[in-house]
């Protein structure tokens, strides 16, 4: 007896296999994991001696929302869910639903009448997933009768953004691929690219910054992610050239000889410049008169 009582308390004592604990994670906890996902991009990166270092840059799509909905398959009293339950919001006269508010995973549901749902604020499909369960499990404690049957749950929307590192000649990009891409600066300073196949909205800004809408899954976003990458190295922008001294010779940062004559090369363009200008401010003077 004692044996058997001392072997079941090193069982319960040893640590719990990794497997099952990332299993129980994936069923019921929330993950952070699929929050940022990684894009290769096929260019080999650089080392700091300046040689190849046999790895190949990646870019790193953080997901900032998504949105599901699911259909719970029964009708409901939205006046009674509103009345019982913590951190709802309920307004007929301004919005046919009620808004709900989970902390863990943190999300914002709208429950209808007709029994639909609508998930967003999370940031993973697991999450979203595990949300929408949870409003189930919510929605059924408040009354037996209702018994929902969570049926249809599907991801609608995710929002991700990614920074590539480089400016972007927008105009350029417009200019080649007017059949995907429109650009109205005077409206909205991001370019928007809509790819075909998956079905992805891009909006690309000059500093390098992306954001991306209207996948349905992780997948699609990745791979929207590497059709445009190479587009976008295309239409990288030069890089800006430095200050020259005499005889061609770049400015150094820390050479304060170079950066004298590097300035007294500009005072004497200006000098120029101005003298060429200067006639042609007389005329314009004469003219007036």
């Amino acid at each position: 007896m004692s044996s058997s009582s001392s072997a079941l308390a090193r069982s319960s004592s040893s640590p719990v296999p990794a497997s099952s604990q990332h299993g129980s994670v994936t069923k019921h906890e929330p993950s952070v994991v699929g929050s940022v996902l990684t894009v290769p991009t096929g260019i080999a990166s650089v080392s700091q001696g300046g040689g190849s270092s046999g790895t190949t840059q990646q870019l790193f799509i953080r997901i900032q929302n998504m949105t599901a909905t699911a259909n719970l398959g029964v009708k409901l009293d939205l006046k009674k869910i509103a009345l019982r339950c913590r951190n709802t919001e309920y307004n007929p006269k301004r919005f046919a639903a009620v808004i709900m508010r989970l902390m863990e995973p943190k999300a914002t549901g709208l429950i209808f009448a007709s029994g639909k749902l609508v998930v967003t604020g999370l940031k993973s499909s697991h999450n979203a997933s595990l949300a929408a369960k949870t409003f189930a499990y919510i929605i059924e404690k408040v009354d037996a009768g209702f018994q929902p049957m969570y049926v249809d749950f599907k991801v609608q929307n995710i929002v991700g953004t990614v920074d590539v590192g480089f400016p972007i000649r927008l105009e350029g990009l417009v200019y080649t691929h007017s059949k995907f891409a429109s650009y109205e600066p005077e409206l909205f300073s991001g370019l928007i690219y809509r790819l075909g196949k998956p079905r992805v909205v891009f909006m690309i800004f000059v500093s390098g910054k992306v954001i991306i809408t209207g996948a349905k899954t992780e997948a699609d976003m990745t791979e929207a992610m590497s059709k445009i990458y190479p587009v976008l190295v295309e239409y990288r922008k030069g890089t800006i050239q430095t200050p020259f001294a005499k005889g061609g010779v770049p400015v150094a940062r820390g050479d304060a000889t170079a950066k004298a004559l590097a300035n007294d090369n500009l005072t004497g363009l200006i000098a120029a410049d101005g003298a060429n200008r200067l006639p042609e401010a007389k005329d314009k003077d004469v003219e007036e008169v």
